[in-house]
């Protein structure tokens, strides 16, 4: 009995091995992935889904941050994505130097946490509610090729030569006071254990000296009431952080400064309320001009690309150029 089934899936499979051969190519072409990344238009997340704040005022209008869609770099994404006009193609090595799309993912919910933190940092100190901040946390997320050091990702900064670091403009600050091939002395945290790192500085192209290493910050801190933000698994990076900053202040504000309009924005914001500049413009503005948006806020550094789109697309909306939370909050009362 056993012998004859046996030889009947076998007589199957020798009268159909070209078939499990294609069966085979065709899984291993739609799923392997390739060291890029395809970045597409998202949509819209309304901020007032995603706050959790104990005093909240009325919300005539909506705030909402767009975002770009990211996707892996497999065969038959990488392939439409020179047949779709709103998809672009980038290599690994231009965004990070890590080595799959889970990476990126990973290191863009690093930036996420430090984006939620600025955005409540900006806004509380925008209102009347009291905040202080306890602690703060610079950990490595990315190191260049050209550096020269021992430094590992996610190491905790705590001194270079014995100097607290505080930020990222304190490490500049202090290496530009110092000599091109001068070795420092970096104290880091990693795991819960001390160690003594090294790097040697090096003049960029842009003149300036470094170190060869990017860190971000995030923040212990507490508030005169709570305050949180809810994000999903899926969701990275910390270009919407703007806009929750935006939210969290009207949400903390008696007078609504939506005035009955939606808003929709993108922008990267520090603990000051400084907005800066982001990639993915163009399809974060059509995401916000598919959903009727009124106004789409942007980085002053992004403002001429999305006026290019908006004037390309013949686009029914006002794209307003912010450099700091201070000139959104402005524009929006005096509308």
């Amino acid at each position: 009995m056993f012998t004859k089934l046996y030889e009947k899936i076998k007589s199957f499979f020798k009268e159909n091995y070209k078939f499990f051969i294609f069966l085979i190519f065709l899984i291993f072409v739609c799923y392997y992935e390739l060291p890029f990344v395809i970045y597409k238009s998202g949509g819209t997340i309304n901020l007032s889904d995603r706050l959790e704040i104990s005093k909240e005022y009325e919300e005539k209008g909506s705030l909402s941050m767009s975002y770009v869609t990211a996707m892996k770099g497999t065969i038959p994404f990488i392939l439409m994505s020179y047949i779709m006009p709103d998809w672009d193609l980038y290599p690994l090595s231009e965004i990070t130097n890590e080595d799959s799309y889970e990476d990126v993912i990973e290191v863009g919910k690093e930036y996420l946490d430090e984006g939620i933190d600025n955005a409540i940092i900006a806004a509380f100190k925008r209102s009347d509610y009291h905040i202080e901040i306890t602690n703060t946390h610079n950990k490595v997320i990315f190191i260049s090729d050209d550096a020269k050091t021992n430094l590992q990702v996610g190491d905790e900064f705590v001194s270079v030569n014995g100097i607290i670091v505080n930020s990222i403009d304190d490490l500049k600050e202090y290496i530009n006071t110092l000599k091109e091939k001068e070795t420092v002395k970096i104290k880091v945290i990693n795991d819960n254990k001390e160690y003594e790192r090294e790097a040697q500085i090096y003049r960029d192209t842009d003149d300036t000296l470094k170190v060869g290493v990017a860190f971000h910050t995030t923040y212990e801190y507490q508030t005169e009431i709570p305050v949180s933000v809810k994000m999903k698994n899926s969701e990275s990076g910390s270009s919407g952080s703007f806009m929750m900053s935006l939210s969290i202040y009207n949400a903390l504000t008696e007078d609504d400064i939506t005035k009955g309009l939606d808003i929709v924005g993108t922008g990267s914001i520090t603990a000051d309320g400084v907005i800066e500049e982001i990639g993915g413009v163009k399809y974060k503005l059509l995401g916000a001009a598919k959903k009727k948006a009124d106004i789409f806020f942007c980085p002053e550094e992004n403002y001429e690309e999305a006026l290019k789109v908006k004037k390309e697309r013949k686009l029914k909306i006002d794209v307003v150029s912010v450099h700091t939370l201070d000139e959104a909050i402005n524009y929006l009362n005096n509308l």
